[in-house]
């Protein structure tokens, strides 16, 4: 917005400090009302770029909540599952020692079966993983870096189910990259057990393909128990498995929870600051105006009295939009 006063005018205006305020007013005001104006345009863009990436994140959370819902489903029937076994017939503790001396005398009619088992149970590897599903234990994994203190609050106010202001000035206080670098060692974390658990469920399908051709066979009473006694041990493992793996997802969609949360503040705080910048254009825009009607009324010119109706139009008709529409 240019404003410029004519010569003529000009020369009306007494050349005292208030005459040059009167002269320099309307080009001053009308500066500062297109700087707000960009500002509150500005900051209106930022607020719906925060709006989106809340979105975005949401998602992503959401996600990892579905993960983590279904695999505590899992969990749970693999439960119920041994459960139900444990009580319908005696079961013993699974002995790889036994289901390798059991392959080794297995009839020629199982020779593909068992080339594919056998390698697995005699390399180290393979007898560290049958190790763990005997002791129906997970592969040990590196805890991680710890939390930050400010961001272990803030998860905590989110479990704890606070009041979205006690919660809220707790997760900005977060720093953008310390909560960012929490997400990524999460996600390695829970990339990382799925690597080492990996050996483990391929032995386990081997053995699991193997034992489905037996009983297809028709497996003699040692392999049946044996049998028995191996899916006792799969399903305790893998319901073992389901609850860590849900934990992992459970940890990264709170961290999700925060960001989402942290966006939504910083949504509203820009939004309020684009508000404000607002009221601030209009003001300045109405110093315009006076400052227009101080000169016309001067002069009593036609064309600066149009000018100056025409602003008074306008901040009248932003006010009544923004109070009725």
């Amino acid at each position: 917005m240019k404003v410029e006063i004519p010569d003529q005018l000009k020369a009306d205006v007494p050349q005292s400090v208030w005459g040059k305020i009167l002269n320099a007013t309307p080009v001053v005001m009308a500066v500062i009302a297109t700087m707000l104006a960009g500002l509150s345009s500005s900051e209106m863009t930022r607020a719906q770029y925060d709006r989106s990436s809340a979105a975005q994140q949401q998602s992503k959370a959401g996600d990892q909540w579905s993960f983590f819902q279904a695999k505590k489903l899992r969990g749970a029937l693999q439960h119920n599952t041994f459960d139900i076994v444990q009580s319908a017939a005696e079961v013993h503790p699974f002995s790889p020692a036994a289901l390798d001396q059991f392959i080794q005398q297995l009839p020629a009619q199982f020779a593909k079966a068992t080339t594919d088992v056998l390698p697995l149970l005699e390399s180290a590897p393979s007898q560290e993983t049958l190790a763990a599903l005997q002791r129906t234990q997970l592969p040990a994994l590196n805890p991680g870096p710890a939390l930050d203190p400010k961001l272990k609050a803030a998860l905590g106010a989110i479990d704890n189910a606070k009041q979205d202001p006690l919660a809220t000035a707790l997760i900005v206080q977060v720093d953008d990259k310390t909560l960012n670098d929490a997400l990524v060692a999460a996600k390695e974390q829970s990339q990382a057990f799925d690597a080492a658990i990996q050996p483990v469920s391929q032995a386990i399908d081997q053995i699991e393909k193997l034992f489905g051709q037996l009983m297809a066979a028709g497996a003699s009473p040692a392999g049946a128990s044996l049998n028995r006694d191996f899916t006792a041990a799969r399903l305790r493992y893998t319901a073992l498995r389901y609850d860590a793996e849900a934990r992992l997802n459970q940890a990264i969609a709170n961290l999700y929870e925060v960001q989402v949360r942290k966006s939504n503040y910083s949504a509203e705080r820009h939004h309020i600051r684009s508000q404000r910048f607002f009221y601030g254009m209009l003001a300045a825009q109405l110093g315009v105006i006076i400052a227009t009607f101080a000169i016309a009324a001067r002069k009593r010119n036609l064309l600066w009295a149009l000018a100056a109706a025409a602003g008074s139009a306008a901040v009248a008709f932003a006010i009544y939009v923004y109070v009725c529409v």
